[in-house]
């Protein structure tokens, strides 16, 4: 429950009575008073409860965690998640055992994961919050790997002189081939092909 209007004698009651039923503290809603309220006349004639709406405020954080655990708990394993935010990016470590069931091949299913909790976090909320979701630093040994493979491929096309093309990759993953040839004097790059899962190419400067 996200949103819930009340009343009460006072205001304190009805927000009092709001948190409860919502099972929230004072710090984790917005409240708004719609009805103040009054005694009335003596405390008994033309008495009015005040009425208020107690929103829970938006936390990237919680909705992020609250998706992945239900979403494991379908998936029937148990996973420690941990969330950092920091200047609208927001940083998730999963930990726990077999954590290659959630990378899957070349870290498509981690990929999958954090598409959806992006969507999920994102849906209908301002201002726009990044999000990256990482296990056993995959996300690092994945960026050193292709730096690694753009280098020896670059080196390749050199003595060939014919250009390569790569697997398709996701837009992260071929930023890392762009940026790691970026500087080269003899060979450029590009992508080609249909999201999301477009080829780089790697080419002579001269030839492209």
């Amino acid at each position: 429950m996200d949103e819930l209007e009340k009343s009460g004698k006072t205001v304190d009651d009805a927000v009092n009575e709001a948190l409860k039923e919502m099972n929230l503290t004072r710090d984790e809603v917005e409240i708004t008073i719609i009805e103040e309220g009054s005694k009335g006349f003596l405390g008994m004639f033309g008495a009015k409860n005040a009425i208020v709406k107690v929103k829970r405020k938006f936390n990237p954080e919680k909705v992020a965690e609250n998706f992945l655990r239900e979403m494991f708990l379908a998936m029937g394993i148990i996973v420690k998640i941990e969330t950092k935010l920091k200047d609208k990016q927001l940083s998730i470590e999963l930990s726990g055992d077999d954590m290659g069931v959630l990378i899957g091949k070349r870290g498509q299913t981690l990929d999958s994961i954090q598409y959806l909790v992006n969507l999920v976090v994102n849906k209908g909320n301002a201002p726009y919050i990044s999000i990256t979701i990482d296990t056993e630093n995959y996300r690092q040994r994945r960026k050193e790997t292709l730096e690694t493979l753009a280098l020896n491929l670059a080196k390749k096309v050199k003595q060939t002189r014919k250009s390569v093309v790569l697997e398709p990759m996701n837009p992260y993953e071929r930023r890392i081939i762009h940026s790691a040839l970026q500087n080269d004097r003899y060979v450029t790059t590009y992508s080609e092909g249909e999201e999301p899962y477009r080829n780089v190419v790697i080419v002579l400067k001269n030839q492209q």
